[in-house]
């Protein structure tokens, strides 16, 4: 069933797939697989209806909806051939469990049934009974021993991660300057513990990848191709720093973004090894389930901070942010940058390769584009009247903020005060107080850049590279 949700999601156009995420945010997986067992329970349904009018009519449906599931497997890249027998069996095992249903309905009785005749149905019923019970057994622990298999092989990967050490930083993150938090009540932390973080990905099932195994490789256009596991990355000399990244996907005000301390050793040490040929400007990064980005070379190479990271504040990557290794790359958004479960880097060029989401109507770039947020109070809330306390936060990544400003019912602009930031490639948290009466206000936000670009004012929804527009909340103020 996973491999159909994956499938389902590489058909999904930018517009579905950005008003699922705004309405179910980060539960949009567990929505999906709810909405397939709908799907396949109504399926059964009509297989039902269908093969009692027509022989094999609904052994027909059955067998096609088998098809569509092995069809998903054979393309994900994830799946093991041990993984297509189960589709298979699942078709199987449907069309045996509706063959015995159907033939325990159109059993009956003639008028005026002896004794015998009686005893030899009711023998039938329970005997066809104990077949459908045989075989819905059989489906059962065909699907608990994949289960089983796979629950194991999450344990035994998280048990991994627990026992694993990471090393002392050969540079370490940048003290978090005083006052970088402005204390407003309700304002998230600046740095986002793991277990708040985000997380949007293609994966309904986060990859299990054996640390030991693990292998990155860099082919493509390079004088070398590079092979190298976690105990060769694990000693080389990593850095640590502060960087947050964002989701394309996030709308104006929304939550698709966290800040952390990632360990890991930069990109561009690696590719100097395999030393990239000319002609070469992106860098095809794949994960272990087959979900790739293009990022621009560029962006690999020149003085940012992009890594290969193992760590994420303070502890190895979590297994659904991407464990053992992911990138990083300050100032993009994460569809041409993030990959999670990293396994290959090719070198390459935007002419001949595309990032997953780039055929899918995305643009093929995606640098983060400036923004801001209120994030107290929130929209709708009521406050008393008198000097009320707006927070927020805003980024420009691997930019950097110069000032926000905050406007009350398109009056004119008022400076917020802005608290330090952590870096150029973190966002900031900033705060304004307002003498507001009794009465309803409408509150907008909106961040300049340390270059002195202001973020764009026209509103438009995240395709194809981004969302744009001021944050803009209403207010109750009560006498």
């Amino acid at each position: 069933m996973t491999a159909v949700g994956g499938a389902v999601i590489d058909a999904v156009p930018p517009g579905v797939k950005d008003w699922v995420i705004s309405l179910f945010g980060t539960a949009d997986k567990a929505v999906l697989l709810a909405g397939m067992l709908l799907v396949i329970v109504a399926l059964g349904a009509l297989a039902g209806i269908l093969e009692q009018r027509r022989r094999f009519a609904g052994a027909a449906v059955i067998a096609v909806f088998g098809l569509v599931g092995l069809a998903a497997v054979l393309t994900r890249a994830q799946m093991t051939a041990a993984a297509a027998v189960v589709p298979l069996i699942a078709a199987l095992a449907g069309a045996l469990l509706l063959g015995l249903l159907i033939r325990r309905l159109h059993e009956g009785l003639p008028a005026g049934a002896t004794g015998a005749q009686i005893t030899r149905a009711g023998n039938t019923g329970r005997r066809t009974f104990l077949q459908v019970l045989a075989t819905s057994a059989a489906a059962t622990a065909v699907g608990g021993v994949v289960a089983a298999v796979w629950r194991g092989a999450a344990a035994g990967i998280s048990t991994a991660r627990e026992k694993l050490q990471l090393p002392a930083p050969a540079s370490e993150a940048p003290a978090i300057p005083a006052g970088a938090e402005v204390g407003l009540g309700g304002m998230q932390p600046v740095v986002t513990p793991n277990r708040d973080f985000y997380r949007i990905d293609t994966a309904l099932i986060v990859p299990s990848i054996d640390p030991e195994s693990w292998v990155l490789r860099v082919t493509g256009m390079v004088e070398q191709e590079v092979e190298l596991n976690l105990t060769e990355l694990l000693a080389k000399p990593l850095i640590e720093r502060h960087v947050t990244i964002a989701c394309v996907s996030n709308e104006v005000g929304g939550d698709l973004i966290g800040n952390a301390r990632w360990l890991g050793w930069p990109v561009r040490e690696l590719l100097a090894l395999a030393r990239p040929q000319s002609g070469a400007d992106m860098v095809l990064s794949q994960s272990s389930d087959g979900w790739t980005a293009g990022t621009p070379l560029e962006a690999l190479t020149d003085n940012r901070d992009a890594i290969l990271a193992v760590g994420m504040n303070g502890e190895p990557l979590p297994l659904e942010h991407g464990f053992p290794v992911r990138m990083i790359v300050p100032g993009l958004y994460g569809y041409v940058s993030a990959t999670k479960w990293l396994t290959e880097l090719r070198v390459t060029r935007f002419a001949a390769d595309e990032g997953y989401w780039t055929p899918r109507g995305w643009s093929d770039h995606g640098p983060i584009k400036t923004s801001s947020r209120i994030d107290v109070p929130r929209t709708g809330r009521r406050v008393g009247a008198g000097m009320v306390r707006f927070g927020g936060v805003a980024w420009a990544q691997h930019t950097g903020i110069g000032k926000v400003e905050l406007r009350v019912n398109r009056g004119p602009w008022q400076v917020a005060g802005l608290a330090p930031g952590i870096s150029l490639d973190t966002w900031y948290q900033w705060q304004l107080g307002v003498e507001l009466t009794p009465g309803q206000y409408e509150v907008q936000v909106r961040a300049t850049d340390l270059n002195g670009e202001p973020q764009a004012e026209d509103r438009r929804p995240p395709a194809p590279d981004g969302a744009t527009g001021f944050h803009t909340i209403r207010v109750d103020v009560n006498p």
